[in-house]
């Protein structure tokens, strides 16, 4: 089963993958962490999109479709993926089909998770994270024990620079014209699935769950 994974920023795409990758035992993949991977272990794909990430431009997508292909074909690939936070254009997925295609494979289905703007600008702005743990919380849905200290190890939460109001409605923006196309691209091919995020976690799962059949 190959699964793209569609969502703005805080819809809680990182959290049903986990759950996806778990129950359908397929590996969740985001080019973030292929990334890392390969400059980390310094290939010849690692250095080159270094010299693009050294210098804050974007990696050219020939370079992330490689990637791609490469990973794909580890072993625990072989019964399908997740794929979180790749495409993001319209041209990289029209890559991705044809890296599909030269691979013998074929996309499933896209997911895209949905929930009202409002709902995120209130989920990213309340999310308050621990320096020092890493623990998250949010001051209305998962509230720590004691305001503003970390349950974990009790050092005091912080609101990362990029879950202010003003950047979060920024991204958003960004995301509705880049993704938008990418949406109309996968409605066309009728792999499209909406899925409500709203309310608890288990209960999109299982929304999920219920779209994959």
């Amino acid at each position: 089963m190959i699964l793209i994974l569609l969502g703005a920023p805080g819809v809680g795409k990182g959290t049903q993958g986990v759950l996806i990758s778990k129950e359908y035992g397929i590996p969740q993949i985001s080019t973030g962490d292929i990334l890392r991977k390969e400059v980390k272990e310094e290939t010849e794909l690692g250095k080159k999109a270094k010299q693009y990430m050294d210098k804050g431009e974007l990696v050219p997508d020939d370079i992330i479709i490689d990637m791609m292909e490469k990973r794909i074909k580890e072993d625990d690939c072989k019964n399908g993926f997740i794929l979180d936070g790749f495409p993001r254009t319209t041209t990289q997925a029209e890559a991705f089909d044809e890296m599909l295609k030269k691979n013998s494979l074929s996309l499933d289905k896209v997911l895209l998770i949905d929930v009202p703007e409002e709902e995120i600008v209130e989920r990213l702005t309340g999310r308050r994270v621990c320096p020092n743990c890493g623990a998250v919380y949010h001051i209305k849905n998962n509230p720590p024990k004691q305001e503003g200290i970390c349950d974990k190890c009790g050092s005091k939460l912080i609101q990362r620079d990029d879950d202010t109001e003003e950047v979060v409605r920024n991204r958003l923006e960004v995301y509705k014209k880049s993704t938008m196309p990418l949406v109309e691209y996968y409605e066309k091919q009728g792999k499209l699935v909406k899925i409500d995020g709203t309310g608890r976690i288990e209960e999109i799962f299982e929304r999920i769950k219920k779209a994959l059949g």
